[in-house]
């Protein structure tokens, strides 16, 4: 048995973040055991665990997802904690110890807030000396700079992380930094150098071309070093009037426009202990609120990955261009030895027009990078600025590019890769890699929405609806939970309301759009992204954490509806509706053709039921009924106002119907009407999804979940616009912001608002993840504590496979359709955790699981007309087999029209049968009837007979369905 990867507040050995909550989490494997029987953690002072200061005792009670013990932490201490599990068949494990450490919490701050003695907007270095002069045990830097910092310590940078103090709510929080600096500290003289550069705080940022000094307009710095002495005594280094300042020789610096560094600028040895600074400028004190100063929630942002470019490319218009074969968030690294004076310039663009640079979607961001050699040798990155990019104009370097030189830095929040998906379909696998890279570049910090143009925010539409996904992706609460805590602090001040973009950029003197506010769908990530997050990682008390923020949300809601007369629909206020969907009055515009009203009311229900549930899980039971009830009301309006006495939606769209499937807004017993209208739908529209920001998430899941799950694959495996694989197939390595970003010929569809790296189409993992891979989540025992694999195969596909690290361990889940027309489904079962298995066949005897025959398996199973269920498979590796007849051959005469002549085996028999059908256009009008139906329609009736169907019937259940790859 192995107890290992212990989290606390969902991150590995936390240095100096915020532990107000303490939640404590841990993972089981290799061992005989099927699930925890008990566990005990310890805490401790010391590593060796002689001073204990906590001891849960031994207890069946303790949860391995999230266990919060009752202890009160001191500032500026390291605590050391370590589980023991005992499984159900006897064994016992002890993990390694893991640890934490406090920040100064409460703790009053002897540094102060001090400003360089420069011009404001010229980049400052700032420096202090200082002595060590005994033996040290550990030594801590405290640290904040405004806008973002570079920080060294006797000439070396400090960790690995870049642009601290991060993006969050200048305007209502500042977060410092905690540092273990007790390897870079030498006994005598030691030296501290930041350099600061622009950021979010005063840099130019926000729309119309961006506002500067959005949260203040000179730079800052707060800072304390704790040294602590072998006797216990300790010396503080502290920011005070006695620190020096000079020009940096980063010259300009922008999350925009980029960066300028002058080599010749530089100022050699400044944070070395034997420089002398006595010519250098001093410091002032300058106003900043330092109660506003609390420990970290952010993730750092690192290099997480290194890409080599794949080639130098000469275009016809004689620019220089490197090729890094993905576009990615980060910077290019270079090696010069360029002659002094010598400008080499960086430009930073998505895609190439007529073989040609290009960034006009860019808007007015420059996105560039310039570095003025001083003739030595060196690798040169940016210090303050970060780009959204595939392509590389490179001017000013010399001689011949050698690819060598080279190297991408991709950059983002440090979050582990939890989930993997692969397909025999190659266009498939790289959709789900395209998504992938939609995430890694647009989770720095902030969840934004594209990490290229002059944007690059928070919005809260785009993180609620990819929320789920991220979460399969990779192991994502604390990043949510600092989101959150944002967005919380942003409704503090908007009487529950949330903005349409957390941190909300709050120019003076203008109160319009970019200060807007409280919109359904986007306000909703206020509800959703915490039920998400519990029912990820089933973590109670972070859910307890954000309840006010859900309920806040959905008490502004009401009050919307009360002020215009309590008719339980929301019709107030605007709202971004199903955006940038393609059957609005302008397909080329940016809202989409169903009522906004309708889809503001559907949420509005829908985030009320969600305040229910989490009441229930929390023990509130009044208020859960409460909301239960108000979400029922807001249902029943719904159905009085946009649905028939019959269940049929006024509102002919396809979102409106997937919606109202997907919130559970009809009586079950329109479902199927609703279904059956969607499928006629989306026969109408020729197979092809229209849907935007609302519809597109739940389309495929919608479909699945209601009998449709080859039209669901249908829409996954369309080539052509609008599709997924439409923009694989053109040569995407994201995902983007508009089904047509780019246009079948290669050129951009246009440049107002057009990004390459958008991820919220790319929420269709999130269906890979769930119905093509069978990976489901339980409400009622979240944390994937109970699995429910329910895969849906097609034919079309021959195998598919998913790994998924969970909050309880290793999950694998995937399905095979052999030559022999075997289906062999796969799945594994962590430690601590029961599956049930809903298996998509019917009342087959000939179905085994692990090599023996279902009907003689000690386990539960309940058939009906349409699949099997297998109930409370612990901890183990299963192989189901059973018949693939139904997904290899499963043309008949109950196909649509439309279905048959799609493929070219089936087209050739029904043409065999009936030769009239292959050049008369008006048969092909009713393409969306079963083609036994062809024998009611006048048209058709005198050709079309019980005979002849019945041959073709026959000719159509000997072709195999067409398979990837072909």
């Amino acid at each position: 048995m192995k107890v290992f990867k212990l989290r606390t507040n969902h991150i590995q050995n936390p240095l100096g973040f915020d532990l107000t909550r303490l939640s404590l989490s841990w993972l089981t494997e290799s061992t005989v055991s099927t699930y925890q029987e008990a566990a005990q953690v310890e805490i401790a002072l010391d590593a060796t665990f002689d001073e204990i200061i906590f001891d849960s005792g031994k207890s069946k009670e303790i949860d391995s997802l999230s266990y919060s013990p009752n202890l009160t932490l001191q500032p500026r201490t390291r605590y050391y904690w370590r589980v023991m599990v005992w499984g159900n068949e006897g064994e016992m494990a002890i993990s390694d110890h893991a640890w934490f450490e406090t920040g100064k919490m409460e703790e009053a701050w002897e540094g102060k807030w001090i400003t360089p003695e420069l011009e404001k907007d010229t980049h400052p270095l700032i420096r202090k000396n200082f002595t060590v002069s005994d033996e040290i045990v550990s030594a801590r830097a405290y640290l904040c700079g405004l806008g973002i910092y570079h920080f060294e310590l006797n000439g070396q940078k400090v960790g690995e992380e870049y642009f601290a103090p991060g993006f969050n709510a200048y305007d209502f929080w500042l977060q410092y930094q905690t540092y273990d600096v007790t390897d870079l500290i030498k006994n005598g003289e030691n030296s501290i150098g930041v350099m600061i550069g622009n950021g979010w705080y005063k840099g130019r940022f926000g729309f119309d071309g961006g506002y500067y000094n959005l949260y203040g307009d000179k730079f800052a710095l707060i800072g304390e070093i704790i040294v602590t002495y072998k006797d216990g005594s300790e010396t503080i280094i502290k920011t005070d009037e006695g620190w020096k300042s000079a020009s940096a020789p980063v010259t300009f610096s922008g999350i925009y426009d980029g960066e300028v560094y002058d080599a010749n600028k530089e100022i050699s040895g400044w944070s070395q202990p034997s420089f002398d600074d006595h010519s250098w400028q001093g410091t002032t004190l300058t106003k900043v609120e330092s109660e506003r100063l609390q420990a970290r929630l952010s993730l750092p942002v690192k290099i997480m990955e290194e890409r080599k470019p794949i080639d130098v490319i000469h275009t016809p218009a004689g620019e220089t261009v490197l090729d890094m074969g993905q576009v990615m968030t980060g910077w290019v690294r270079f090696k010069t030895n360029a002659s002094k004076g010598a400008t080499l310039n960086l430009q930073y663009g998505e895609i190439l027009q007529d073989g040609c640079f290009y960034r006009e979607n860019l808007r007015t961001a420059k996105a560039e990078y310039t570095y003025i050699s001083d003739g030595s040798e060196r690798e040169v990155q940016p210090y303050f600025t970060f780009y959204g990019f595939r392509y590389v104009k490179l001017s000013g370097f010399e001689g011949d590019i050698n690819l060598d030189d080279f190297v991408g830095c991709v950059i983002y929040s440090e979050i582990e890769e939890t989930g993997n998906i692969e397909t025999s379909h190659p266009l498939v696998n790289k959709l789900f890699q395209n998504a992938y890279w939609g995430q890694k570049g647009n989770f720095l910090d902030v969840p934004t929405d594209c990490p290229q143009r002059d944007e690059r925010m928070g919005w809260t539409g785009d993180a609620q609806i990819f929320s789920s996904t991220a979460c399969f992706n990779m192991y994502s609460p604390a990043f949510f939970h600092k989101f959150m805590f944002d967005l919380r602090e942003e409704q503090k001040r908007l009487e529950g309301s949330v903005p349409f973009i957390v941190p909300t950029i709050k120019p003076e003197n203008d109160p319009g759009f970019v200060t807007g506010h409280g919109s359904s769908v986007w306000g909703d990530a206020a509800t959703v992204i915490p039920w998400t997050l519990y029912m990820h990682y089933g973590d109670k008390e972070l859910l307890r954490e954000h309840f006010k923020t859900m309920k806040d949300w959905v008490d502004f809601i009401k009050r919307q509806d009360d002020e215009t007369g309590s008719t339980r629909l929301w019709q107030k206020g605007f709202h971004f509706g199903d955006w940038l969907a393609l059957d609005g009055r302008d397909p080329n515009g940016m809202m989409g053709g169903t009522d906004s009203f309708y889809i503001a009311s559907a949420y509005y229900s829908y985030s009320a039921s969600l305040v229910a549930k989490a009441a229930n899980v929390l023990g509130l039971t009044e208020i859960a009924k409460e909301y239960k009830t108000l979400s029922d009301e807001v249902k029943e309006a719904i159905n009085k106002e946009y649905f028939t006495p019959n269940g049929r939606s006024a509102i002919h769209t396809q979102t409106a119907m997937i919606v109202a499937l997907e919130m559970d807004l009809v009586s079950s017993d329109y479902r199927h009407r609703l279904i059956k209208d969607l499928k006629d739908k989306l026969g109408q529209d020729n197979m092809h999804l229209n849907t935007g920001f609302v519809g597109t998430p739940y389309f495929c899941n919608v479909l699945s979940e209601n009998g449709a799950a080859d039209y669901a694959y249908t829409l996954l495996l369309n080539e052509d616009y609008p599709s997924w694989l439409y923009a694989v197939k053109l040569g995407a390595t994201t995902i983007w912001e508009r089904w047509n970003s780019v246009l079948p010929d290669g050129k951009i569809s246009g440049t107002g608002m057009n990004s390459l790296n958008h991820y919220a189409y790319g929420s269709i993992a999130e269906w890979m993840y769930r119905h093509m891979c069978g990976i489901n989540l339980s409400e009622d025992i979240p944390g994937f504590k109970k699995i429910i694999f329910n895969p849906k195969p097609d034919g079309r596909l021959s195998y598919v496979k998913a790994t998924l690290h969970s909050a309880c361990g290793r999950i694998e889940s995937g399905w095979e359709i052999t030559q022999e027309n075997e289906l062999r489904f796969t799945f594994k079962v962590p430690f601590n955790s029961l599956a049930d298995v809903v298996l998509p066949v019917a009342n087959d005897e000939t179905v085994t699981l692990n090599g023996q025959n279902l009907s003689g398996s000690s386990f539960k199973t309940e058939e009906d007309h349409e699949q099997v269920l297998i109930k409370g498979l612990p901890m183990g590796t299963y192989e189901i087999v059973t018949s693939a007849m139904n997904y290899v051959y499963p043309f008949s005469v109950a196909n649509k029209l439309r279905e048959l002549l799609e493929t070219e085996d089936t087209k050739k028999q029904v043409f065999t049968v009936f030769p009239e059908f292959e050049h008369n256009p008006f048969i092909r009008q009713h393409s969306e009837k079963e083609f036994k139906e062809l024998s009611q329609l006048p048209i058709t009736s005198h050709f079309v007979n019980e005979e002849k169907l019945h041959q073709l019937d026959q000719l159509l259940k000997n072709v195999r369905i067409q398979q990837y790859p072909n």
